[in-house]
């Protein structure tokens, strides 16, 4: 979430046109949390429920939280137990197997809480699982929006309000909450933007482009032209310079 008093707002539409690789490439995590039937999951941060589905459908009994009262619409049209809910603040006490999240983790400003959380929501040797923005995640976006920021003397806090640790940072604060981490890593990942850049921008960072009012598409296309000798090739297609951290732990 961002410290600002703007904030991410999603629109489930978007997100679909212009963001559904985030679900659709989710198999190396899914492979690591390698769900079994009659467990017990919990999807933090779960969206519009798209990936969600897919634990269902293997037979776990999945509940998934999201702090978007539209993305929980939207995951409760697919038949998710979808429940709004603070990733910041998770109210469970000892209720899952494992705890799994892609994509989600990097919006939430406050890892120490969220991982507080996790702790308190999982059983005995319960397993996290979860892929989200590491360390050198989208640097040339998130520098190519700072320059425009300063350009148009905006708001440069809105520029990347994520949160994208290494994997020492993270081993840390999991380690200080009883778990062991069975394996971590950052995992390069060059990813193609179906929908161009300028999509991507607008559906991801919002607030960022708002500030400018009349002159938000402007301030786009700007961002679009400081980044395109570095993420778009000759036949105009672009790419997102994605970083993930991909991590399993489970509580000692």
């Amino acid at each position: 979430m961002n410290t600002t008093t703007r904030q991410q707002a999603w629109q489930p539409k978007d997100y679909a046109a212009n963001a559904r690789f985030v679900s659709d490439l989710a198999g190396a995590v899914l492979e690591w949390l390698d769900p079994k039937q009659g467990e017990h999951i919990l999807d933090l941060g779960c969206g519009d429920g798209a990936l969600t589905v897919k634990l269902m459908e293997i037979g776990a009994h999945i509940v998934g939280v999201d702090a978007s009262d539209k993305f929980i619409e939207a995951a409760k049209g697919r038949g998710v137990d979808a429940r709004l809910m603070n990733g910041e603040a998770l109210q469970f006490e000892r209720e899952f197997d494992a705890v799994f999240s892609n994509a989600a983790l990097h919006w939430m400003s406050n890892p120490g809480a969220v991982l507080d959380g996790v702790e308190r929501a999982l059983k005995p040797g319960g397993r996290f699982v979860a892929e989200f923005g590491g360390f050198g995640n989208v640097a040339a976006i998130a520098t190519a929006l700072r320059a425009v920021a300063e350009r148009r003397d905006g708001d440069v806090s809105l520029t990347a309000p994520w949160f994208f640790p290494s994997p020492e940072e993270y081993s840390t604060l999991l380690n200080a909450r009883g778990f062991e981490v069975d394996r971590i890593g950052l995992y390069p990942r060059q990813t193609p933007l179906k929908t161009g850049m300028g999509p991507w921008l607008k559906t991801f960072r919002t607030p960022f482009f708002e500030q400018f009012g009349d002159e938000d598409d402007a301030a786009v296309q700007e961002v679009v032209d400081l980044l395109k000798p570095a993420l778009c090739d000759a036949h105009d297609n672009w790419m997102a310079d994605y970083v993930r951290l991909r991590v399993e732990a489970h509580l000692v």
